[in-house]
C-alpha cells in the first residue's frame, strides 16, 4: 500500500517516526511530506533514512515531476500525524499554502488526521468547528489521547501512541491486518464513527511500562548527553563542541524500542520527546552527582556526554579583568574519569557503553586510539567517532566504530544520528541478550 504521511510542526512529530517504522515493517511504501515548521522537531534526514524516499517540503521542490499533485494522486491512504491547530485550519479552509496542503487537495484516498495540541487549543471553538468541517467532508479525525503534554500540563490533546494511530489507519481502510501482528481485530470505522475506543487498544509500551512492543521493553536506560562546562569565573568556562545531538538521538531511539529513558543533559538546549525524563547539569562535578543518584536503577548506561578532562583548580568569584599586556595562567586539574568509575562499580547485570571522540595523529589512527582506550576503560562497549573538520560534533550525521572491552570490533554505523543510535542499541541488545 502507498501511504502519504504528512507531519506538521508540533513537538509530537517524533512519534510519527515510529508510525513510519511500523508501516514500513508491515511492508507499506511510505512517502513523508513534512511541513517546514515540523523540521524544527525532526530533521529531513530522519524521514529520508526511515522511508527510503526524499522528504520534500516546498511546493516548488522537483517541479518537473509535478509532485505537488502526484503525491496525492498516487497515495492509497493519507495520514497526517501530528496535525496542529494551524494545519487543521488550513485543511478546513482548503488552502494549498505548502506541499502537504497541495497533496491533500489532489488526493482521493481516505484521509486520517491525528490532532495534537494543548487542551485549551483543542477545545477552542474555532478548532472544534474546523474538526467538524473536516468530518463533514469525509475526513476521519482521531480524537487526541488524554495525558501528559508539553511542560507540566496534562489533559486531552496528546497524540495517541503510534500503535493506536496505525490501528486507526488500518481500521479506516477496512480492517486490513498488519503483517507485524501489532494490532488486533479492530473492525471498521468511518468518518462519522467515534474512534475513541481505539485509544485504549494498546498500552504505552513506548514508555517502558511493561507493554509488549520493542526489544528494550521494560529496560531502564540512562544516557548522558552534551558537554560539560568548567567555570573559570562567573562569565567564562572551559567547554567543548558537543551539541548533545547524538545523545538525544539515542534517547529517542531507546524510547522507540520500549525503554524507560532518563537523560542527564549537560548544557543541551534541544527538546526531548514526551515520556523521556531529563536531568540538567552543567559541570563534571554535577554530572558525577547525578550519575551517583541515577545509576542504581539503570540496566543500560550510555555515556555519550563529552566530559571535560580538566577544570580550573580555583574559580574566581568575580570576573577576571584584563591586566595590561600580561597574559593569564590558569592552573588545571584532571576531572574524575566517570566512565572508569562506572565500570568499576557496575552490577553484573548492567551494561555500560562509553563514547570516545578521537582524532588521528602521528602516533596512531582513530581506530588504534579507540582500541587502546577501549582496553583502558573496560566498558562493555566503546563507541568511537572521529571529530574535527565538520565531523561528529554539531553535525546531523555521524560515523562510528563500536568496540568491545578488548578493543575488538563489535559493529560500525554511519548516517543520520538517529540511524547510528539504533545501530548502537542493536549492539547493546546483541551483547546483553535483551532482545
Amino acid at each position: 500500500m502507498r501511504v502519504l504521511l504528512g507531519v506538521t510542526g508540533g513537538i509530537a512529530a517524533y512519534k510519527a517516526a515510529l508510525v513510519l517504522r511500523l508501516l514500513k515493517e508491515d511492508g507499506h511504501d511510505v512517502h513523508v511530506v513534512p511541513t517546514a515548521a515540523s523540521l524544527n522537531f525532526v530533521g529531513r534526514a530522519t524521514w529520508e533514512a526511515l522511508s527510503g524516499h526524499p522528504a520534500p517540503t516546498e511546493t516548488f521542490d522537483n517541479v518537473p515531476s509535478v509532485q505537488h499533485v502526484r503525491l496525492g494522486q498516487r497515495a492509497e491512504a493519507v495520514l497526517v500525524a501530528p496535525a496542529t491547530a494551524d494545519f487543521l485550519s488550513q485543511m478546513a479552509a482548503g488552502r494549498a499554502s505548502d506541499l502537504l496542503g497541495n497533496a491533500l487537495l489532489a488526493t482521493e484516498a481516505p484521509i486520517l488526521v491525528c490532532p495534537a495540541m494543548h487542551t485549551e487549543m483543542w477545545q477552542d471553538p474555532s478548532v472544534v468547528a474546523n474538526v467538524a468541517t473536516l468530518r463533514s467532508r469525509g475526513v476521519t479525525v482521531l480524537e487526541p489521547a488524554v495525558g501528559r503534554l508539553t511542560g507540566p500540563d496534562s489533559g486531552p490533546g496528546r497524540l495517541p501512541d503510534p500503535e493506536d494511530i496505525v490501528a486507526a489507519l488500518y481500521a479506516l481502510l477496512g480492517g486490513e491486518a498488519p503483517a507485524s501482528g501489532a494490532v488486533g481485530d479492530l473492525g471498521h470505522i468511518s468518518a462519522q464513527d467515534d474512534p475513541k475506543p481505539l485509544l485504549g487498544a494498546s498500552s504505552s509500551a513506548l514508555a517502558g511500562d511493561g507493554g509488549s512492543w520493542g526489544d528494550l521493553d521494560g529496560v531502564q536506560v540512562l544516557i548522558t548527553a552534551g558537554g560539560t562546562r568548567e567555570a573559570i569565573d562567573p562569565v567564562r568556562y572551559i567547554g567543548n563542541r558537543s551539541s548533545g545531538l547524538q545523545g538525544f538521538a539515542l534517547a529517542e531511539a531507546a524510547r522507540e524500542r520500549g525503554a524507560t529513558v532518563t537523560v542527564i543533559a549537560a548544557n543541551v538546549t534541544l527538546p526531548l520527546g514526551e515520556g523521556i525524563r531529563r536531568v540538567d547539569v552543567e559541570s563534571a562535578a554535577e554530572l558525577e552527582s547525578a550519575l551517583a543518584r541515577e545509576t542504581e536503577r539503570a540496566d543500560v548506561i550510555v555515556m555519550a556526554a563529552a566530559v571535560a578532562d580538566y577544570r580550573p583548580v580555583k574559580v574566581s568569584d568575580s570576573k577576571i579583568k584584563k591586566s595590561g599586556a600580561d597574559g593569564l595562567t590558569i592552573e588545571l586539574e584532571q576531572t574524575p574519569d566517570l566512565l572508569k568509575v562506572l565500570v568499576a562499580l557496575k552490577r553484573p547485570d548492567q551494561t555500560v557503553v562509553g563514547f570516545a571522540a578521537e582524532t588521528g595523529d602521528a602516533s596512531g589512527s582513530v581506530a588504534e586510539h579507540g582500541a587502546a582506550k577501549a582496553r583502558r576503560k573496560g566498558a562493555d562497549l566503546l563507541v568511537v567517532n572521529e571529530v574535527g573538520d565538520g565531523l561528529g560534533f554539531g553535525s546531523s550525521t555521524n560515523a562510528v566504530l563500536i568496540l568491545d572491552a578488548s578493543g575488538e570490533k563489535a559493529g560500525e554505523a554511519s548516517g543520520s544520528k538517529l540511524a547510528v543510535a539504533h545501530s548502537i542499541l542493536d549492539a547493546v541488545t546483541s551483547r546483553a541478550g535483551t532482545s
